[in-house]
């Protein structure tokens, strides 16, 4: 089984050879956000909107742990979770090698 770097990058390479260039943390976050909400809007997300979508994307990525679980869809079609269990990862390190992991596990 391939290592986690090596699985990072390979999911890393997936992303920049579909979007033209290597996405940060928060626009893997953007995306998966706007996969999971399912629609591309009209216009622009505004600035609260984007937050909410890598909300949508942490809560679907953590869900795979069983942090949280998929609660439905509003009258808007924002999907809504419920916090199953707190994450309780400690450190800025742990926290996005958890999130990496779920990302891999996400593009898979």
């Amino acid at each position: 089984m391939e290592n986690f770097e090596q699985r990072w990058l390979d999911t890393e390479q997936m992303l920049r050879e579909r979007f033209g260039k290597l996405p940060d943390m928060e626009g893997i976050l953007f995306l998966i956000g706007v996969n999971e909400l399912g629609r591309m809007p009209k216009r622009k997300f505004s600035k609260e909107q984007k937050r909410d979508l890598m909300h949508v994307a942490v809560c679907t990525l953590l869900s795979q742990y069983g942090f949280y679980e998929f609660a439905g869809r509003d009258e808007e079609g924002w999907p809504h979770f419920n916090e199953l269990e707190p994450v309780g990862v400690k450190g800025l390190a742990e926290q996005e090698r958890m999130l990496k992991e779920c990302i891999i596990n996400y593009f898979a």
